[in-house]
């Protein structure tokens, strides 16, 4: 199976199992917008409450905050988006769709970096055990040709788009014969910047309405609540501020499924600094949000990070956590040091003194920022990438169709139900026994009951939307007290006092264990 058929049954899978559907799907849908289902809600509510508490809980310096999405449009001025919130975009006269200009560029390098990993893979088949992949990689003609090319268009984009010069990034896509994925054909239009930012109006009267936008990001509600939020908590540098919300950007190309969306949530802390410590605050934290990212426990190998050398306006330093989706490796997450632009540019626009006051030196001076940035919904896209999978079984024991099961390995912490409870039979006070066990769980724990069909399709209805435990009433509870706890990921059970059951879930689910080896590690 690709990952391009691999990528499409997820999303199938997210339909049929309730965690995400189309907006408006029975009016044909709307483009780019998505809804969460009953299982997608939990998924995400988990997420966001693993991020919330690994910042607000964890450090005694970091407080939370709910911005609105309506702002001042001045805010959006000061913050330079009204200029120069833009992206390079592309159409295709034949097909008639649009592009962005440098994600074209940057697909087209994506696939010489697959090339290269398929000699490699290749050449690691033919040579075996005595394969030295170090050395390939630095001798192999075709390898080094392939880097060549990558550094060349590299360093092409990164000019073009540091100087604005538009008809250079059209240049590098007409020489890099990049061709349009649905014509298949380079008839290629000029590129041109178009500004992402949805407007609305605010008033009354349409004749006496005043121009706002929808917020394309949640950064700003921190940096003009930053006094307000100092003062009130008495903060004292280094501090930061969290905070999780809803932003909007018109996305001319929206792709990927939840993973570019017009409306989607961000997760952003802002940490406030002195001057001159604002590099080693970044790399702390790129050391903390890695740490975050390894500790759901889907694979240390899948992550990486991409470091900038296009650096946004405001910044002197900048990274992206990437992720390997079925896709590539995209971002997940950026790490920023905004220096003192955000800030010291509301200062000017408002003319409100947004300084602060430091009792160790006694002075008064704007602080500096470093920035950690994630997508929920890519988040929720990355664990429900990392977690399908599709297992042929060698017998079947419990009952399955043709020996197989589609499961959701998503870490039990997050996952939407943490456990389901299933009489074998719907008689001989079964069902009545398994639902005075579940009320005693449930309002710790979400769970879910299930007396329909089979035990065995009732368990391949729990993996598909990835619930890690199954407790199974029988017989021998009403007569011992005792339930089998069946185990998603190795399909393993073991007998256990129903006495147990609050420490065993809570051992294996609770998000504390997780919290607790996350402060250890830093």
């Amino acid at each position: 199976m690709t990952q391009e058929e691999l990528f499409k049954k997820l999303i199938g899978h997210c339909k049929e199992y309730g965690f995400i559907f189309q907006s408006s799907e029975i009016y044909d849908g709307l483009s780019a917008v998505y809804d969460y289902g009953q299982n997608g809600v939990e998924l995400k509510n988990n997420i966001k409450r693993y991020w919330w508490d690994a910042m607000v809980r964890l450090n005694d310096n970091i407080v939370g905050l709910d911005a609105s999405i309506f702002m001042h449009p001045r805010v959006w001025e000061a913050s330079g988006h009204v200029g120069a919130f833009n992206d390079p975009m592309i159409d295709n006269r034949d097909s008639k769709k649009r592009y962005r200009a440098d994600v074209l560029i940057e697909d087209f390098i994506a696939k010489l970096e697959e090339r290269i990993e398929k000699d490699v893979e290749k050449a690691r088949r033919k040579y075996g055990e005595a394969f030295d992949s170090a050395q390939f990689r630095s001798t192999n003609p075709n390898v080094l040709r392939a880097k060549a090319k990558i550094k060349e268009v590299k360093l092409r984009m990164f000019e073009a788009l540091n100087a604005n010069k538009l008809d250079d990034l059209r240049e590098l896509i007409v020489d890099c014969e990049i061709a349009c994925p649905v014509s298949g054909t380079r008839n290629w239009t000029d590129v041109r910047q178009f500004n992402l930012m949805f407007s609305t109006q605010m008033g009354s009267v349409s004749a006496d309405a005043n121009l706002i936008y929808l917020r394309p990001e949640t950064a700003q509600g921190i940096f003009v609540n930053f006094l307000n939020v100092q003062k009130t908590g008495r903060m004292k540098l280094p501090f930061g501020i969290a905070q999780i919300g809803k932003a909007f950007r018109n996305e001319i190309v929206a792709r990927q499924f939840i993973f570019r969306m017009r409306e989607f949530e961000q997760m952003e802390m802002q940490f406030f600094i002195r001057p001159g410590e604002e590099l080693r605050w970044y790399e702390y934290w790129k050391k903390a949000r890695m740490a975050w990212h390894r500790s759901l426990g889907l694979g240390d190998e899948r992550y990486r990070f991409h470091n900038h050398e296009k650096l946004a306006h405001y910044a002197n330093a900048a990274a992206d956590v990437e992720f390997e989706f079925p896709f590539g490796f995209k971002e997940v997450e950026g790490i920023h040091s905004r220096t003192d632009f955000d800030l010291g540019n509301h200062s000017k626009f408002s003319g409100k003194k947004l300084q602060y006051f430091d009792p160790e030196t006694g002075e008064n001076y704007v602080p500096y920022v470093v920035e950690t940035s994630i997508g929920v919904d890519r988040m929720v896209l990355l664990v429900l990438s990392a977690a399908y999978r599709e297992e042929k079984l060698s017998r079947d024991e419990e009952g399955g169709d043709e020996g197989e099961r589609v499961v959701l390995s998503i870490p039990p912490m997050l996952a939407p139900v943490k456990f389901a409870v299933l009489p074998l039979v719907k008689k001989d006070g079964l069902p009545e026994k398994a639902r005075a066990i579940m009320n005693t769980l449930r309002l710790d724990y979400n769970s879910q009951y299930d007396e329909k069909d089979s035990i065995g399709k009732r368990y391949r209805r729990q993996d598909a939307i990835g619930t890690p435990f199954c407790v199974t009433i029988d017989h021998d509870t009403l007569a011992n007290d005792t339930v089998t706890i069946r185990h998603r990921d190795s399909m393993a059970q073991e007998r256990v006092p129903v006495g147990a059951l609050s420490a065993i879930l809570d051992e294996k689910v609770s998000m504390k264990r997780s919290l607790q080896d996350l402060a250890a590690a830093l």
